[in-house]
Order: structure tokens, then sequence, then C-alpha cells
């Protein structure tokens, strides 16, 4: 007997609010790219990752990780890693919870405090996951735009948080501008946010941004306060351990990290990065070297792209947000035939923006001729 459903069978069992998510969107596939266009080696530009690689601690770390323990499930505390991150931030590592990425995170806070109809309040333009989660849980989700020069638009926050969220997702530095808010705007974000509401202040990016003097650090700003957050950090970024996937959040409390616990799957951190990560935290002197050999891309690129006639939000990250003139997603594809990679963005509002994380000094120079070649075709 034949036990395998049609496809439309299988269809009619999926919850609704599953059917009319859009899949999430990594960018282009490499191998497709190189055939497309030929090239030897394509840049990626796609997932804001770390050209600079990882410290030689790192690379020990995972080779005994790999000899050693490949075979044992890992600690499913992660409580080496979790007292790591808790010395070095000075906060118990009970109040450490850690993820297979900062998104996974993400997930399991929505999995744990969101009820269908629960108002989530977030970022436009964003990243996707910030109002994917929270619609898969049945929330609605409410995203507060930039203002047209891409600055925080306190009366629209304002507005937004007096509506009664559970939850606000409030990334700083943002996904995918690069832009940072400042003390003052995260302090009015906190003020005007329900006491109720659990506040998630994603870090992802924090690393690139610390340098700048405008750039609260969220931990300290949140730190000590009687309400319910989480800051989100990740190794997946300025560290360079995108490929093992480890992000980490630490909490306001060990009730809520106690909650995460129940829905996450236990062994959701495998032992090679648990290590990578331990390695990774206590090499400062590679992350202080990518950080500033990255800030001086991120004003070399952004010099030469205004240059040529191009806009560019000011970023204290990884990648430049970009409005190239016309459709990103023509744009995306005149570079794929070059042999780039970088994110079309699709978000109402923002369809002329593309975001690319840079490379080499080498990989950018090859990528700001193509993309201001491919620009002027379209000036008169």
């Amino acid at each position: 007997m034949n036990h395998v459903l049609a496809p439309a069978a299988s269809a009619s069992l999926i919850r609704s609010e599953v059917a009319g998510l859009p899949r999430y969107d990594p960018g282009a596939d490499p191998d497709e790219v190189a055939a497309l266009s030929g090239a030897r080696q394509v840049i990626k530009l796609s997932n804001n990752e770390s050209p600079f690689g990882v410290s030689p601690a790192v690379a020990e770390a995972v080779r005994l990780s790999l000899a050693d323990g490949v075979s044992r499930y890992p600690d499913p505390t992660g409580k080496r890693l979790a007292d790591a991150i808790g010395k070095s931030l000075d906060v118990p590592a009970g109040r450490v919870v850690l993820g297979n990425g900062s998104e996974n995170i993400l997930e399991l806070l929505c999995q744990a405090v969101l009820d269908p109809g629960d108002l989530v309040v977030t970022q436009a333009p964003g990243f996707s996951l910030h109002e994917t989660f929270p619609r898969v849980m049945g929330a609605r989700v409410e995203k507060v735009p930039v203002t047209a020069g891409f600055g925080f638009d306190a009366d629209a926050w304002h507005d937004a948080l007096a509506a009664g969220p559970k939850l606000v997702f409030l990334a700083n530095p943002c996904n995918p501008t690069g832009a940072v808010l400042s003390a003052g705007q995260l302090e009015h974000v906190v003020a005007a946010a329900p006491r109720s509401a659990l506040l998630v202040l994603d870090e992802a990016y924090g690393e690139f941004a610390r340098p700048d003097p405008e750039y609260p650090d969220g931990l300290e700003a949140l730190r000590g306060l009687d309400r319910p957050w989480i800051v989100l950090r990740t190794f997946s970024k300025a560290y360079g351990l995108a490929g093992v996937r480890v992000g980490y959040g630490i909490a306001s409390d060990a009730a809520l990290v106690e909650a995460l616990d129940r829905v996450r799957t236990p062994y959701n951190v495998n032992r090679p990065a648990q290590d990578a990560a331990i390695a990774a935290l206590g090499d400062h002197e590679h992350l202080a070297d990518t950080v500033r050999r990255t800030g001086l891309e991120i004003a070399r690129v952004t010099g030469r792209l205004r240059g040529a006639g191009l806009g560019v939000v000011p970023s204290s990250t990884n990648f430049l947000f970009i409005d190239t003139g016309c459709r990103s997603d023509r744009v995306a594809r005149e570079l794929h035939r070059a042999g780039i990679i970088v994110k079309a963005w699709r978000e109402p509002g923002y369809e002329n923006y593309i975001r690319a994380s840079l490379s080499t000094p080498e990989e950018n120079d090859v990528f700001v001729r193509c993309l201001t070649e491919i620009c002027a075709k379209d000036k008169p």
C-alpha cells in the first residue's frame, strides 16, 4: 500500500501562519553564479561573513575538538562557554543562554513568549527573522520605519510602543542599514516600551560598532533595569565563526533563561562550536585587528561609491546598504554575471537597495568597479 501523501494533501496540513511566510533569502547560490559568470572565484558579499578568517587559537581548538569529541554529544548546557561569557561580561553564567547562532535564540524567544494575536514591534528596514519568527507563532508585527534620511523616528517609535507590544525587537547596529542608535535613542525606546514587554536588543554586529563613540553598549544600558530584557550577540560575524553557528544572549534574569531552556533542543550548540567560541573569546588581538581592518574598508569603499554618485547609508558594521537608483534585483543579476553575489533588498520601500558585506581590499575593488559600471548604464 502506498502511504505517500499527495502534495495537495500535505499542503492541507500546514498551518496558515506558515503557509504565508516567505522563505529566508541567503543570497544566490555560489555554484550557480560561477556557472553563469564563468568566474574562477566567486566574490560572495551576501552573508556578512568575515574575510579575515579565525584566529590560530580557534583553528587549533576546532582541530582538537574534531579529533577528540565528534562521536560524543556536546555538553547540553554549554557550561564552559557560558562560564567564559559570564566572566568576560561580569554576569552570572545562569543568565547566559546559548544558541545555534543568535537567530536561534530569536526563535526560542518567540516560542516561549508569544501567543497568537500578540503584538511585536520591530524596525523597518530590518532583519527578516525579526518578523518571520513572530508570525510563525501567530503574532502581529508592526514595523517602525526610519526617517527619509535613515534616522531614528522618535514619534513613530513612541506611537508603536504605546500600542502595548509583548515583545520588542531592536537591532543595534541595524541590519540592513548598518546605522546605530545613540544612547539617547535607545533610552527613548526603553522608556516608551511597556514595562511588561520583553526588550530584545540584537547586537549581532556590536563588535564592529564599539569603536564608534555614539554606540551604546546595550548590556550596560539595560543592566540593572527592573524589567524583562535580553541582549543577543554572536560569534558568526566579527569573530569569523559563521560556519559553526554559535550565538548567545544575556538575560535580565535566570527565569527567562530557564524558559528558553524548556523550548530549545538539548544539544543546540555542537562541541566544535563551543570550543571554537571559547578560544575566540580569549583572542582579543585577532578581534581588534578584524574590527580595525573592516572599519578601514567600510570608510574607503563608502567614499568610492559616494564619489561615483551612489547613496550609501553610514555604516558601523561590516556591510553597506546602497541605493542603486534602480531595481536592486536587476542590479544583483548583473553582478551575478560578473561573479559577484550581493543581497537585493525586497522589503517594501527599499527595492532599489542592495546590501553588500565587505571582503578583502582586492575583492572590494572589483565589486566597486562592477557596481558603478552597472549603475552608470541607467544614468542619462
